[in-house]
C-alpha cells in the first residue's frame, strides 16, 4: 500500500497538472483522480493524507464524495474547491464534515498553505480545550488509562469530543508512534461493515475485484477506535467478540488468520447495560470493553469552558477574532443539543461571516440563524408561498393591472 501525502480529485486536466506541479514543488506527493468514483478506488488501495477535492464533478459530485469519505474514512481531511465561492455552498460542506474549502480562482501558495497546516495539526492537549482553573474527572481518568494498554469505553452524547479524547489517550499512550484508527459503526451499511473491519480476499463477493486491508490490520501496532458500538448489529459483534479475544483477524474469504496487536477504545452515545439487558448488545462483548469506562459530559454540563472552546475554534479556522462579553453571554444561554461540535460549527460559521476584529451576539445570531433557516422545512414552504404570491404580483403588472 503506497502513501501519498495529496489525493487530488480534479477533473479538468489542466488545471489538475498544474496543480499537482505545484503540490509537488512543495514537496509535497501527490496522486491524482477526475472522478469521485475513481477517487474511491484510489483509497481503497492506497493511504494518503489529504483529499483535495473540486465540487463539480462529473456523475459523483465533490459533495457526494464527502459524504463517502466521512462514511468510510472519517478521519480523512478534505479540503473542497469551488467555482461559485457562494457562503450557503461554503456551509454546506463545512457542515458536512469538509476541513476547509477553496473559492476560485485561487493561488497554488494558498492551497499548499492550507494542505500543510492541516498535516501539522495533529490532536494535542490544546484540542482537549477546557477551563484550566477548573477540575475535570473525565481528562485525568483519560490521562491515567492513555499509560496502560486496555481496552477503554467512552460514553456521552453525541458532539461531546468522545473521539478527541479516544486520540489524545492513543497520542500518550506507548502506541503513539503506530496508527490511531477510527471507523463509524453507525455510518457504515450493516452488509459492509463486516468487510470494513476484517478486509476481504479477491473474489470473496460479488465485487471484490481486488483484496483490500480491514481497519484491524491497518491498526496493527495502533489504536482502533469503534465509534458508536451499539449500532452494531448483534451477529456481527460475535464476529468482533472472537478477533479481540484471540488477537487475529481473518479476512473474508481467506483461508487463514492474521495475528494482529490493536488497542480497542469504543465509544456510544447510549448505555450499553441497558442495550445489554434490552438484548441488542452481546454482555460478554460489552465485559470486554468496558475495562475502563470513561463518561465525558455535555457541554451544557461544561458552561465554564465555553470560553475557551470558543476561543480555541476561532484559533482553529483562522481569525484573530475576539469574543465581546454580550457574545459570551449570548454563548451561556444557549442549551447546546449537539455539544462541542455544535459550538464549533457555529464559529466556524462566524469565521465565515464574519471579518470584524470583535464577535459580537449579534454576529453569533446571524451565524446561528443560518443554521436554522437551513434546518426548518416551514422555511422553504415560506419562500415557495412568497415567490409565488411575487410571481402573482408580476403578472398583475404586465397585464396592467
Amino acid at each position: 500500500m503506497n502513501y501519498y501525502d495529496v489525493l487530488l480529485v480534479e477533473d479538468d486536466p489542466d488545471l489538475s497538472e498544474a496543480l499537482e506541479a505545484g503540490l509537488e514543488q512543495a514537496n509535497l506527493t501527490v496522486i491524482t483522480s477526475s472522478s469521485a468514483e475513481d477517487a474511491c478506488k484510489v483509497l481503497s488501495s492506497n493511504s494518503v493524507g489529504i483529499v483535495v477535492s473540486d465540487i463539480g464533478l462529473p456523475n459523483a459530485s465533490g459533495l457526494q464524495l464527502l459524504k463517502i469519505l466521512r462514511q468510510n474514512f472519517a478521519q480523512l481531511p478534505m479540503i473542497l474547491m469551488t467555482a461559485y465561492g457562494e457562503v450557503q455552498q461554503a456551509v454546506q460542506a463545512l457542515k458536512m464534515g469538509a476541513s476547509d474549502y477553496l473559492a476560485k480562482p485561487f493561488t497554488i501558495e494558498s492551497l499548499i498553505e492550507k494542505v500543510i497546516k492541516l498535516q501539522k495539526a495533529p490532536i494535542n492537549d490544546d484540542d482537549l480545550a477546557f477551563n484550566p482553573g477548573k477540575r475535570h474527572r473525565y481528562i485525568e481518568l483519560a490521562k491515567t488509562v492513555a499509560e496502560s494498554d486496555c481496552a477503554v469505553l467512552l460514553r456521552g452524547e453525541s458532539g461531546t469530543g468522545k473521539e478527541v479524547v479516544s486520540r489524545y489517550i492513543h497520542n500518550h499512550s506507548s502506541r503513539k508512534a503506530k496508527p490511531f484508527v477510527a471507523i463509524n459503526c453507525a455510518a457504515i451499511p450493516e452488509n459492509m461493515l463486516e468487510s470494513t473491519l476484517f478486509g476481504f480476499e479477491k473474489g470473496a463477493f460479488t465485487g471484490a475485484y481486488a483484496a483490500r486491508v480491514g481497519k484491524f490490520e491497518q491498526a496493527d501496532g495502533g489504536t482502533l477506535l469503534l465509534d458508536e458500538i451499539s449500532e452494531m448489529d448483534i451477529g456481527l459483534q460475535a464476529k468482533l467478540l472472537r478477533v479481540i479475544q484471540e488477537n487475529e483477524v481473518e479476512r473474508l474469504g481467506a483461508k487463514e488468520a492474521k495475528p494482529v496487536n490493536v488497542r480497542i477504545i469504543a465509544t456510544t452515545n447510549r448505555d450499553l447495560a441497558d442495550e445489554v439487558a434490552a438484548g441488542r448488545f452481546r454482555q460478554d462483548l460489552y465485559f470486554r470493553l468496558n475495562v475502563f469506562p470513561v463518561v465525558i459530559p455535555p457541554l451544557r454540563h461544561r458552561r465554564d469552558d465555553l470560553a475557551h472552546l470558543a476561543s480555541h475554534f476561532l484559533t482553529k479556522y483562522g481569525s484573530n477574532a475576539q469574543l465581546t462579553d454580550d457574545a459570551m453571554q449570548w454563548l451561556l444561554e444557549q442549551n447546546w443539543p449537539g455539544n462541542i461540535r455544535e459550538l464549533e460549527n457555529l464559529i466556524q460559521r462566524v469565521t465565515i461571516l464574519c471579518r470584524e476584529p470583535l464577535v459580537d451576539h449579534t454576529a453569533l445570531q446571524a451565524a446561528f440563524d443560518i443554521d436554522a433557516r437551513l434546518a426548518s422545512p416551514q422555511q422553504f414552504d415560506v419562500e415557495a408561498d412568497n415567490g409565488s404570491q411575487q410571481e402573482g404580483i408580476d403578472k398583475e403588472v404586465a397585464h396592467g393591472n
